[in-house]
């Protein structure tokens, strides 16, 4: 209960000062190179192509996916520039396309939405595997979105991508898959990076104040933690006792 309220307070106090000023976030390379990799395309005059995860709309990684592509497709309504949106799963497809539509009206270009460019790739692994790499040869996106939760399919899509010589970028908090999509893609957004995406991009303030505020109670619980294994380790246990869960 105490964590639970200090936390609580530590968020709402990182609301309040967002409203008031700027909060500093880091650079994040992959999600500065979204504008690039949308530029070129709109140069080279040909699509981009975002690629949802297999997770469904309960996972929190296809729910930041999501928050992504509205972004992306805001810029691309500005740009003029095809966006093709493959998925996976009927209703990540419904959610994307509302996003879509909504980033095109809110661009003040509703006409320029085709709902035919989100959407059903295939309903399994591979075969939607295989539909996206299809994509990516006959169409040859000048960039690759890659954002989501992904299993054994991540490989394929990125190797399959690389060849096309496509700019990647790619965010998961599929820890098992990182180390494949570092390897093939120009950018990766490790982790919890997929999640601040969201308010990187945007700079809202509600959304900056939250993710300070959540970075300042993980702060507080590791310097715990630390201290807690310190003074456990030179025999005053008092801490770590306090913090166990029993």
């Amino acid at each position: 209960l105490v964590l639970t309220v200090m936390f609580s307070g530590l968020i709402l106090v990182s609301l309040r000062l967002a409203t008031r000023r700027e909060l500093y976030i880091r650079r994040i390379a992959g999600l500065e190179a979204i504008d690039e990799a949308l530029g070129r395309a709109t140069e080279m005059g040909r699509p981009v192509l975002f690629v949802h995860g297999l997770a469904d709309m309960s996972n929190i990684s296809t729910i930041a996916a999501v928050n992504i592509l509205g972004r992306v497709a805001r810029r691309a309504a500005q740009y003029d520039t095809l966006l093709r949106v493959a998925n996976v799963d009927p209703v990540v497809m419904s959610v994307s396309q509302e996003t879509v539509k909504e980033a095109y009206l809110e661009a003040g270009r509703p006409d320029s939405y085709n709902p035919d460019n989100v959407f059903m790739a295939g309903t399994d692994q591979f075969s939607y595997s295989a539909a996206v790499e299809g994509i990516m040869v006959r169409e040859r996106p000048a960039a690759h979105l890659i954002m989501g939760y992904f299993y054994a399919e991540a490989l394929l899509l990125t190797e399959t991508g690389a060849t096309t010589g496509a700019i990647q970028i790619a965010g998961t908090d599929a820890y098992t898959q990182l180390p494949f999509l570092v390897t093939t893609c120009d950018y990766t957004l490790l982790g919890e990076e997929l999640y601040a995406a969201s308010a990187y991009l945007s700079r809202e303030p509600k959304l900056l104040g939250s993710l300070k505020g959540q970075d300042a109670g993980k702060a507080i619980l590791i310097v715990a933690i630390l201290l807690g294994t310190l003074l456990s380790s030179v025999g005053v246990p008092q801490l770590a006792r306090l913090l166990s869960a029993y």
